[in-house]
């Protein structure tokens, strides 16, 4: 009996805080899921870190040898001055020194990078005045981008899933359900061979030593902002027709972006997800909304009794006049 009775009563204590369970797992699976990735990324890439740290370290040997001249103090004040002109964006080989980083398209390219949070890094501001250009840039832009993209978003999710799938819904009668399903599944597969399968083909063709998966990982990590700024194109030695393609690049990672929204609004939208998602979130304050409700009543009440309070008084100026017609008219005719 007492086993029962605890039995049920920690069956009620779950059910009535359940969105804070589901919580406390989403955060758990979110620790561990970083941990898991630092795990994986820690394996994969130190091996490789010592291995070009070797590397390096007897390249620098061999060249001091070769060169009795220089110490290594001397080298390293130039590698130091070269490594920081490249964090800059400012290469030190002759075959880079035509390729420009602020000419207008290249301005253009990072004022796109910055406005959508993607951010590569390999080309930043040089002086005060564009770094104090840049944080102002940023605070109106961003905040403006996110309502241009919301704008478009909202409105090319009409016209690309909720008129479709209306139509489809009544006009053959298919389950609204399983057309908002089949919709999604057939939009995220036309825009990932549109925005990455193909532009992937393309850099891998156009960029020199790029293949087809540093493409693919390229057009990823630009479309989803991460923007690490390991693979930049248009950077390479001798790049034909420069400005133009920088041009198109922009343009590309504009679009993509806009249907990367509309595909996860698309998916967002779908009843499982919705589901899904309201396991972890906090359900409102029912005394909140009914506090809500009585005001938004007594403030509807007081309206109505202050109009027909408003009326009885207009009556009251009226009857006098009326009552006065009335009985000028009974008296007129009784003359008569």
């Amino acid at each position: 009996m007492l086993q029962s009775l605890a039995s049920k009563s920690c069956v009620r204590l779950v059910e009535r805080h359940r969105s804070a369970w589901f919580f406390g797992f989403l955060v758990v699976g979110y620790v561990l899921y970083l941990v898991f990735g630092a795990v994986v990324f820690s394996s994969v890439e130190l091996p490789n870190e010592d291995l070009l740290r070797q590397d390096l370290n007897k390249a620098k040997r061999r060249f001091l040898e070769e060169h009795d001249c220089l110490t290594v103090e001397q080298l390293d004040q130039f590698l130091t001055r070269v490594l920081e002109a490249s964090s800059y964006g400012v290469s030190v080989l002759s075959n880079t020194s035509g390729n420009w980083n602020w000419d207008f398209t290249s301005a253009l390219f990072f004022a796109s990078t910055v406005l959508s949070t993607t951010g590569y890094g390999h080309t930043v501001p040089l002086s005060d005045g564009g770094k104090a250009f840049c944080l102002l840039y940023s605070v109106i832009g961003i905040p403006f981008t996110l309502l241009f993209l919301t704008a478009v978003v909202q409105r090319i999710t009409l016209y690309v899933t909720h008129r479709p799938v209306f139509y489809f819904h009544t006009r053959w009668g298919f389950s609204k359900h399983t057309v908002s399903l089949v919709h999604a599944v057939l939009l995220g597969f036309v825009t990932v061979s549109l925005f990455f399968f193909i532009p992937a083909a393309v850099f891998s063709f156009l960029e020199n030593n790029w293949n087809f998966l540093e493409s693919f990982y390229f057009c990823f990590i630009s479309l989803s902002t991460i923007g690490l700024g390991d693979y930049v194109p248009g950077e390479g030695d001798n790049q034909r027709f420069r400005a133009i393609y920088k041009f198109g690049i922009t343009c590309y990672l504009i679009l993509g972006l806009i249907a990367m929204l509309v595909v996860l609004e698309t998916f967002c939208e779908l009843r499982e997800l919705k589901k899904f998602r309201k396991l972890f979130y906090v359900k409102k304050f029912k005394g909140e909304d009914q506090m809500h409700i009585l005001e938004h009543d007594q403030l509807s009440f007081s309206s109505i009794s202050d109009q027909a309070a408003g009326l009885k008084d207009d009556q009251k100026q009226n009857e006098p006049f009326v009552a006065t017609q009335l009985s000028a008219h009974s008296d007129g005719s009784a003359n008569n």
